[in-house]
């Protein structure tokens, strides 16, 4: 085990973390400060970036070895993230259908049932297919898609370098 190689997984690690709460918090930024109701595949490309922490922050305190093995699986979820961003955006851009399914909502737990058929009333349901935001002409989901992959392949190169 070599002094720049552990280094290199330390940054690695560090840059994923810094990167994934970021994006999170970003996220959650939207939800709960603006109003912003995230969809089902919304919801869904927030769940690499949940594994992603704790395996970024068991790689900055393991072995070298176990260091790389959860960059390698930080990497691999991450990916997927980049890809199920990238079906998004491309459901929303209209090359292929979203799932029919798809509907998110508020997240908010009616205490009661008079409580939840007025939550009824007022939730709207999100469509998948439709982009909420725009920035520099790219959806939330294609930045996501971006995002996902540029931090897997840093998990990633790191995991597999030597």
């Amino acid at each position: 085990m070599s002094y720049a190689a552990l280094l290199r997984l330390r940054r690695a690690a560090l840059s994923l973390l810094i990167g994934s709460v970021l994006t999170v918090g970003a996220a959650l930024v939207l939800q709960f400060g603006y109003g912003y109701a995230p969809c089902k595949l919304c919801l869904t490309e927030r769940l690499p970036y949940y594994a992603a922490v704790p395996l970024s922050l068991l790689a900055l305190f393991l072995p070298e070895r176990l260091s790389r093995l959860a960059l390698g699986l930080a990497a691999a979820g991450l990916l997927y993230g980049a890809g199920l961003g990238a079906y998004h955006a491309g459901a929303e851009w209209g090359f292929w259908p979203g799932p029919t399914d798809c509907g998110g909502g508020t997240g908010a737990n009616p205490a009661a049932v008079g409580d939840f058929l007025n939550a009824l009333q007022t939730t709207r349901v999100v469509d998948c297919s439709v982009a909420a935001m725009k920035v520099l002409g790219i959806s939330l989901a294609g930045w996501n898609a971006v995002v996902a992959f540029v931090l897997a392949s840093v998990a990633g190169t790191a995991a597999a370098k030597p």
